[in-house]
Protein backbone atom coordinates (compact mmCIF):
# COMPACT_ATOMS: atom_id res chain seq x y z
CA UNK A 1 0.00 0.00 0.00
CA UNK A 2 2.75 2.56 0.79
CA UNK A 3 4.36 1.64 -2.55
CA UNK A 4 1.06 2.32 -4.30
CA UNK A 5 0.71 5.71 -2.58
CA UNK A 6 4.26 6.67 -3.56
CA UNK A 7 3.52 5.77 -7.20
CA UNK A 8 0.31 7.82 -7.13
CA UNK A 9 2.22 10.79 -5.69
CA UNK A 10 4.83 10.56 -8.46
CA UNK A 11 2.08 10.39 -11.14
CA UNK A 12 0.33 13.44 -9.66
CA UNK A 13 3.60 15.42 -9.56
CA UNK A 14 4.40 14.51 -13.18
CA UNK A 15 0.89 15.50 -14.23
CA UNK A 16 1.29 18.89 -12.50
CA UNK A 17 4.66 19.52 -14.23
CA UNK A 18 3.20 18.51 -17.61
CA UNK A 19 0.25 20.86 -17.08
CA UNK A 20 2.63 23.74 -16.25
CA UNK A 21 4.70 23.06 -19.37
CA UNK A 22 1.57 23.02 -21.53
CA UNK A 23 0.35 26.26 -19.95
CA UNK A 24 3.68 27.96 -20.60
CA UNK A 25 3.69 26.72 -24.20
CA UNK A 26 0.15 27.99 -24.75
CA UNK A 27 1.10 31.38 -23.29
CA UNK A 28 4.13 31.57 -25.57
CA UNK A 29 1.98 30.81 -28.60
CA UNK A 30 -0.57 33.44 -27.52
CA UNK A 31 2.02 36.19 -27.12
CA UNK A 32 3.71 35.23 -30.38
CA UNK A 33 0.37 35.50 -32.16
CA UNK A 34 -0.36 38.81 -30.45
CA UNK A 35 3.03 40.18 -31.46
CA UNK A 36 2.46 39.07 -35.03
CA UNK A 37 -0.96 40.71 -35.06
CA UNK A 38 0.50 43.94 -33.66
CA UNK A 39 3.47 44.23 -36.00
CA UNK A 40 2.13 42.64 -39.18
CA UNK A 41 2.31 44.97 -42.19
CA UNK A 42 -0.97 46.80 -42.86
CA UNK A 43 -2.94 45.86 -45.93
CA UNK A 44 -1.80 47.94 -48.90
CA UNK A 45 -4.01 50.84 -49.87
CA UNK A 46 -7.15 52.39 -48.49
CA UNK A 47 -10.36 50.47 -49.06
CA UNK A 48 -12.38 53.30 -50.62
CA UNK A 49 -16.10 53.24 -49.81
CA UNK A 50 -17.11 56.70 -51.06
CA UNK A 51 -15.39 58.23 -54.10
CA UNK A 52 -17.25 61.56 -53.94
CA UNK A 53 -14.20 63.62 -52.94
CA UNK A 54 -11.72 61.78 -55.16
CA UNK A 55 -11.96 64.01 -58.20
CA UNK A 56 -10.31 67.28 -59.24
CA UNK A 57 -11.97 70.67 -58.73
CA UNK A 58 -14.07 71.91 -61.62
CA UNK A 59 -11.94 72.84 -64.60
CA UNK A 60 -8.91 70.74 -63.59
CA UNK A 61 -7.89 67.47 -65.22
CA UNK A 62 -5.49 66.32 -62.47
CA UNK A 63 -5.20 67.18 -58.76
CA UNK A 64 -3.67 66.00 -55.50
CA UNK A 65 -6.16 65.17 -52.73
CA UNK A 66 -4.81 64.81 -49.19
CA UNK A 67 -6.30 64.04 -45.78
CA UNK A 68 -3.87 65.16 -43.08
CA UNK A 69 -3.46 65.75 -39.35
CA UNK A 70 -1.45 68.89 -38.59
CA UNK A 71 0.27 67.25 -35.61
CA UNK A 72 1.15 64.07 -37.54
CA UNK A 73 4.94 63.86 -38.10
CA UNK A 74 4.59 61.93 -41.36
CA UNK A 75 2.16 64.58 -42.63
CA UNK A 76 4.87 67.12 -41.84
CA UNK A 77 7.37 65.14 -43.91
CA UNK A 78 4.95 64.83 -46.84
CA UNK A 79 3.92 68.49 -46.84
CA UNK A 80 6.90 70.05 -48.70
CA UNK A 81 6.85 67.28 -51.30
CA UNK A 82 3.16 67.83 -52.07
CA UNK A 83 3.65 71.60 -52.17
CA UNK A 84 6.55 71.28 -54.62
CA UNK A 85 4.61 68.85 -56.82
CA UNK A 86 1.53 71.10 -56.99
CA UNK A 87 3.75 74.06 -57.89
CA UNK A 88 5.82 72.17 -60.49
CA UNK A 89 2.82 70.74 -62.33
CA UNK A 90 0.46 73.70 -61.76
CA UNK A 91 -2.26 71.38 -60.44
CA UNK A 92 -4.66 71.90 -57.51
CA UNK A 93 -3.77 70.50 -54.09
CA UNK A 94 -6.98 69.81 -52.18
CA UNK A 95 -6.23 69.64 -48.45
CA UNK A 96 -8.70 68.01 -46.07
CA UNK A 97 -8.52 67.98 -42.26
CA UNK A 98 -8.40 64.62 -40.50
CA UNK A 99 -7.27 65.44 -36.92
CA UNK A 100 -6.61 62.28 -34.93
CA UNK A 101 -8.02 62.05 -31.38
CA UNK A 102 -4.67 61.14 -29.79
CA UNK A 103 -3.08 64.46 -30.76
CA UNK A 104 -3.40 67.31 -28.27
CA UNK A 105 -3.62 70.30 -30.63
CA UNK A 106 -4.29 69.01 -34.16
CA UNK A 107 -8.00 69.85 -34.07
CA UNK A 108 -7.29 73.37 -32.76
CA UNK A 109 -4.69 73.89 -35.49
CA UNK A 110 -7.23 72.84 -38.12
CA UNK A 111 -9.75 75.37 -36.78
CA UNK A 112 -7.03 78.05 -36.70
CA UNK A 113 -6.18 77.39 -40.34
CA UNK A 114 -9.85 77.81 -41.25
CA UNK A 115 -9.81 81.20 -39.51
CA UNK A 116 -6.82 82.28 -41.60
CA UNK A 117 -8.69 80.97 -44.68
CA UNK A 118 -11.34 83.61 -43.98
CA UNK A 119 -8.65 86.25 -44.51
CA UNK A 120 -7.36 84.56 -47.67
CA UNK A 121 -6.97 80.97 -48.76
CA UNK A 122 -3.28 81.66 -49.46
CA UNK A 123 -2.80 82.81 -45.85
CA UNK A 124 -4.57 79.71 -44.52
CA UNK A 125 -2.27 77.46 -46.55
CA UNK A 126 0.77 79.46 -45.43
CA UNK A 127 -0.27 78.84 -41.81
CA UNK A 128 -0.65 75.12 -42.48
CA UNK A 129 2.82 74.98 -44.04
CA UNK A 130 4.29 76.95 -41.12
CA UNK A 131 2.73 74.62 -38.52
CA UNK A 132 4.04 71.52 -40.29
CA UNK A 133 7.52 73.04 -40.44
CA UNK A 134 7.36 74.00 -36.74
CA UNK A 135 6.08 70.62 -35.45
CA UNK A 136 9.28 69.67 -33.56
CA UNK A 137 9.26 72.91 -31.57
CA UNK A 138 5.55 72.65 -30.76
CA UNK A 139 5.82 69.15 -29.30
CA UNK A 140 2.50 68.01 -27.85
CA UNK A 141 1.77 71.31 -26.11
CA UNK A 142 -1.38 73.33 -26.98
CA UNK A 143 0.06 76.41 -25.24
CA UNK A 144 3.03 76.41 -27.62
CA UNK A 145 0.64 76.19 -30.57
CA UNK A 146 -1.32 79.17 -29.25
CA UNK A 147 1.86 81.25 -28.88
CA UNK A 148 3.00 80.21 -32.36
CA UNK A 149 -0.38 81.11 -33.87
CA UNK A 150 -0.53 84.52 -32.20
CA UNK A 151 2.96 85.34 -33.49
CA UNK A 152 2.06 84.14 -36.99
CA UNK A 153 -1.01 86.38 -36.97
CA UNK A 154 0.97 89.37 -35.66
CA UNK A 155 3.66 88.84 -38.31
CA UNK A 156 0.90 89.19 -40.91
CA UNK A 157 -0.68 92.27 -39.37
CA UNK A 158 -3.55 90.41 -37.70
CA UNK A 159 -4.70 90.04 -34.11
CA UNK A 160 -6.19 86.77 -32.98
CA UNK A 161 -9.66 87.24 -31.45
CA UNK A 162 -10.34 86.05 -27.91
CA UNK A 163 -12.84 83.52 -29.31
CA UNK A 164 -11.69 82.36 -32.73
CA UNK A 165 -14.89 80.46 -33.57
CA UNK A 166 -17.73 81.75 -31.38
CA UNK A 167 -20.51 80.34 -33.55
CA UNK A 168 -18.81 77.02 -34.28
CA UNK A 169 -18.84 77.41 -38.07
CA UNK A 170 -15.12 76.67 -38.46
CA UNK A 171 -15.36 73.70 -36.11
CA UNK A 172 -18.22 72.35 -38.21
CA UNK A 173 -16.06 72.56 -41.35
CA UNK A 174 -13.27 70.56 -39.71
CA UNK A 175 -15.75 67.96 -38.44
CA UNK A 176 -17.29 67.71 -41.91
CA UNK A 177 -13.86 66.96 -43.39
CA UNK A 178 -13.27 64.30 -40.75
CA UNK A 179 -16.67 62.72 -41.45
CA UNK A 180 -15.89 62.74 -45.18
CA UNK A 181 -12.62 60.93 -44.51
CA UNK A 182 -14.47 58.33 -42.47
CA UNK A 183 -16.96 57.77 -45.29
CA UNK A 184 -14.11 57.30 -47.73
CA UNK A 185 -12.49 54.77 -45.40
CA UNK A 186 -9.37 56.59 -44.23
CA UNK A 187 -7.40 54.78 -41.53
CA UNK A 188 -4.15 56.76 -41.35
CA UNK A 189 -2.61 60.14 -42.10
CA UNK A 190 -1.49 61.35 -44.46
CA UNK A 191 -3.65 59.64 -47.05
CA UNK A 192 -2.88 61.02 -50.51
CA UNK A 193 -4.34 60.43 -53.95
CA UNK A 194 -3.63 61.66 -57.45
CA UNK A 195 -7.10 62.15 -58.92
CA UNK A 196 -8.22 62.70 -62.50
CA UNK A 197 -11.22 63.75 -64.58
CA UNK A 198 -12.18 62.11 -67.86
CA UNK A 199 -9.16 59.83 -67.64
CA UNK A 200 -8.34 56.99 -69.96
CA UNK A 201 -6.76 55.30 -66.92
CA UNK A 202 -7.65 55.01 -63.23
CA UNK A 203 -9.84 57.86 -61.93
CA UNK A 204 -7.75 58.02 -58.73
CA UNK A 205 -4.55 56.37 -57.48
CA UNK A 206 -3.38 56.36 -53.87
CA UNK A 207 0.19 57.52 -53.32
CA UNK A 208 1.58 54.65 -51.25
CA UNK A 209 5.22 55.28 -52.19
CA UNK A 210 5.86 59.02 -52.19
CA UNK A 211 9.05 58.59 -54.21
CA UNK A 212 6.73 57.73 -57.12
CA UNK A 213 4.53 60.84 -56.75
CA UNK A 214 5.88 62.61 -59.83
CA UNK A 215 5.62 59.41 -61.86
CA UNK A 216 1.95 59.05 -60.89
CA UNK A 217 1.25 62.68 -61.82
CA UNK A 218 3.00 62.24 -65.18
CA UNK A 219 0.83 59.20 -65.88
CA UNK A 220 -2.35 61.04 -64.81
CA UNK A 221 -1.53 63.95 -67.13
CA UNK A 222 -0.87 61.53 -69.99
CA UNK A 223 -4.15 59.71 -69.30
CA UNK A 224 -6.16 62.94 -69.35
CA UNK A 225 -4.53 64.66 -72.34
CA UNK A 226 -7.05 64.81 -75.18
CA UNK A 227 -5.98 62.88 -78.23
CA UNK A 228 -4.87 65.06 -81.09
CA UNK A 229 -7.25 64.85 -84.02
CA UNK A 230 -5.85 63.03 -87.03
CA UNK A 231 -5.25 65.58 -89.77
CA UNK A 232 -7.54 65.08 -92.75
CA UNK A 233 -5.82 63.95 -95.92
CA UNK A 234 -5.37 66.78 -98.38
CA UNK A 235 -7.46 66.31 -101.51
CA UNK A 236 -5.42 65.11 -104.43
CA UNK A 237 -4.88 67.84 -106.96
CA UNK A 238 -5.92 67.06 -110.44
CA UNK A 239 -3.14 67.52 -112.94
CA UNK A 240 -4.01 70.02 -115.63
CA UNK A 241 -4.15 68.42 -119.05
CA UNK A 242 -1.83 69.97 -121.59
CA UNK A 243 -3.70 71.44 -124.57
CA UNK A 244 -3.70 69.18 -127.60
CA UNK A 245 -1.21 70.19 -130.25
CA UNK A 246 -2.64 71.41 -133.54
CA UNK A 247 -1.56 69.37 -136.51
CA UNK A 248 1.08 71.12 -138.58
CA UNK A 249 -0.29 72.68 -141.78
CA UNK A 250 0.98 71.16 -145.07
Amino acid sequence: MPRFLALAHRIAAFSKRASLVLSLAAAALFFAAAAHAQFVAPSPGTQVHDTTALKPPAGARVAIVEFADMECPDCGRANPLLKDAATKYHIPWVRHDFPLPMHAWSFTAAVNSRWFDTKSKALGDEYRDAVFAAQPSLANNPDLLRQFTEKFAADHGLQMPFAIDPQGRLTALVKADYALGQRIGIEHTPTIWVVTANSKGAPFVEVLDRSKLYELIDQAIADTTPAKPTPAAAPEKKRARAPAKKPASS
